[in-house]
């Protein structure tokens, strides 16, 4: 990767729907050559995808939730990852060092959903030793760009 791609990353981490010939003006090349990156980035799978952000407030999801989870013995991992896989109210899925092996954020838009997720989904599955929820009050800073 050359300071090229790093700018062209910069910029789409920023704004994913910028035209090829407005990314290629900001770069300073063509824009065939522009989209000729973009492939080469994509093709890597540096550029895993293009996604819309929303805000989850205005869809309802009113409550975050990220909660540290401990398996019993690694036998039920396959299972508790099927679980994360097919559970969409789990946003994320971090397997962890230190307390608890997996930390998964979960939102949903009311407490009794959480509850029903923990309590019935969760813990109801085979393997789940304990489990440690933490509640997000606010969100300061929620980003998926990166300093390239």
């Amino acid at each position: 990767m050359d300071d090229l791609d790093a700018k062209i990353l910069g910029v789409l981490m920023v704004d994913g729907r910028i035209t090829w010939s407005e990314l290629a003006i900001r770069c300073g090349v063509s824009s065939p050559a522009i989209a000729e990156r973009v492939r080469r980035l994509e093709k890597r799978r540096i550029v895993q995808g293009y996604r819309v952000v929303v805000d989850p407030a205005q869809l309802g999801y009113d409550i975050t939730a990220f909660v540290a989870v401990v398996l019993e013995h690694p036998q039920y991992r396959q299972g508790f990852l099927a679980y994360v896989q097919a559970t969409a109210a789990i946003q994320e899925c971090h397997h962890v060092a230190g307390d608890g092996d997996y930390l998964l954020k979960v939102r949903c838009h009311k407490m009794a959903d959480l509850e029903r997720i923990l309590s019935e989904e969760l813990k109801g599955l085979p393997g789940i030793l304990q489990t440690k929820t933490s509640i997000a009050l606010s969100t300061v800073k929620e980003t998926t760009a990166l300093k390239v």
